[in-house]
């Protein structure tokens, strides 16, 4: 029983000391809700400073501390000042609320807390957040602009966010970070626009402009990385204009670096890529065709009509018919022949290693498929007499 009792007493002791830390937090919330609502700017600054503090402390213990934390302080109505210290003319108000807001609305991955997050930042735009934000993306101070471009991507995160954030004007805004802010800067920009861009009503909003930036990013990432998925996924956007169509051809690579991509990059991306491909080719074939051969392309694609998504293979077997010479009804359907080459290749290396093996062999076949075609254009044209150079 001694134990017992000892026990007992040692969880009372825990719960009283819990109770008292929360105690003292909610008071420490209030004291900071007053400052904010009442406090002159000062104040206001390093009450907007503390609960950036106070959400970070929280987050390093545990998520439910922080779910709780961001709770409570939205309860107490810390929100709407710190979207009113936005349009201040003091630049460290403005960046402090703009720290204290992001702590506010970051999401955390468990998917139990994200509603907590959600609300948070529907509680932001609501508040009127959007608008100084999109003017701080004029901004020539890059910490203030590269700031409020993450606030756009983490609000832009929440659906009934994004109309209000599109209308607001912050795309060709966020183009223009794309085009020339910093690195994070532009990092960010692609996220929010990728964000932005899954809404249907919202799946035109990319000016052409994009496609450069947007190109050189897709060089320098990893072609599998969830970077790349959002980027391919704004460039296959672009690919349905023809401003976009041909903003990418002639951007330094661009073909080039979605047929890298249809080669080296994960599910999603070589889907997203293809596609933006595809809707070069099919918009006119006589145009892009040499100019999606010339990079290489018919390898990766055959590829992908083995490995890929059930929407990425039948895109590459549809730009493969595109990217062929002969007649539709003399072809021996792409599917069967891939079919046919990845049962070979099973049935000679084993199924782990077929696909690799299927990919070879169709390379080969390919490359030697293009060697007679140059063989034949060659011989053709050296038995033409003058005359048959000029009757051309």
């Amino acid at each position: 029983m001694e134990l017992e009792d000892t026990v007992a007493v040692e969880v009372r002791k825990q719960e009283e000391v819990v109770e008292t830390w929360n105690q003292r937090k909610q008071t420490q919330i209030m004291q900071l809700s007053e400052k904010l609502i009442h406090g002159d700017l000062d104040s206001q600054i390093e009450a907007a400073r503390d609960i950036r503090k106070l959400v970070r402390k929280s987050s390093s213990s545990s998520s439910s501390s922080s779910m709780k934390t961001r709770s409570k302080l939205a309860a107490a109505g810390v929100i709407q000042p710190l979207v009113l210290m936005l349009v201040s003319p003091s630049l460290d108000a403005r960046e402090a609320s703009l720290l204290a807001l992001l702590n506010l609305a970051v999401r955390n991955e468990r998917v139990i807390y994200i509603f907590v997050f959600i609300r948070n930042k529907v509680k932001i735009v609501t508040a009127g957040a959007v608008p100084p934000l999109v003017e701080l993306l004029k901004f020539q101070n890059g910490s203030l602009r590269e700031l409020a471009t993450a606030a756009i991507l983490t609000l832009s995160a929440a659906a009934p966010n994004k109309p209000a954030i599109v209308a607001a004007g912050a795309t060709p805004l966020l183009v223009q970070i794309l085009c020339s802010g910093s690195v994070q800067g532009k990092v960010d920009s692609v996220t929010a626009l990728h964000n932005l861009s899954t809404s249907t009503e919202n799946s035109a909003i990319l000016d052409a402009k994009a496609a450069l930036p947007l190109i050189n990013l897709l060089k320098e990432c990893k072609k599998y990385s969830k970077f790349a998925e959002k980027t391919t996924a704004l460039l296959e956007i672009l690919s349905n204009s023809e401003e976009g169509r041909i903003a990418i051809s002639k951007s330094d690579g661009g073909i080039l670096t979605l047929v890298e991509t249809v080669e080296d990059g994960s599910l999603v991306s070589t889907e997203h890529a293809v596609g933006a491909l595809l809707s070069l080719c099919q918009s006119c074939r006589d145009k892009y065709r040499e100019l999606i051969l010339n990079e290489g392309a018919i390898p990766g694609l055959l590829r992908l009509t083995v490995e890929g998504t059930a929407e990425g293979r039948e895109r590459a077997r549809t730009l493969l018919d595109l990217l062929r010479d002969s007649p539709r009804e003399k072809r021996l359907a792409s599917s069967v022949l891939e079919r046919i080459v990845y049962d070979i290749a099973a049935r000679v290396d084993g199924a782990d290693k077929a696909a690799e093996t299927a990919k070879r062999l169709l390379q080969d076949m390919v490359q030697r498929s293009m060697e007679h075609s140059l063989s034949r254009i060659q011989h053709s044209a050296a038995s033409c007499t003058p005359s048959d150079i000029r009757s051309t």
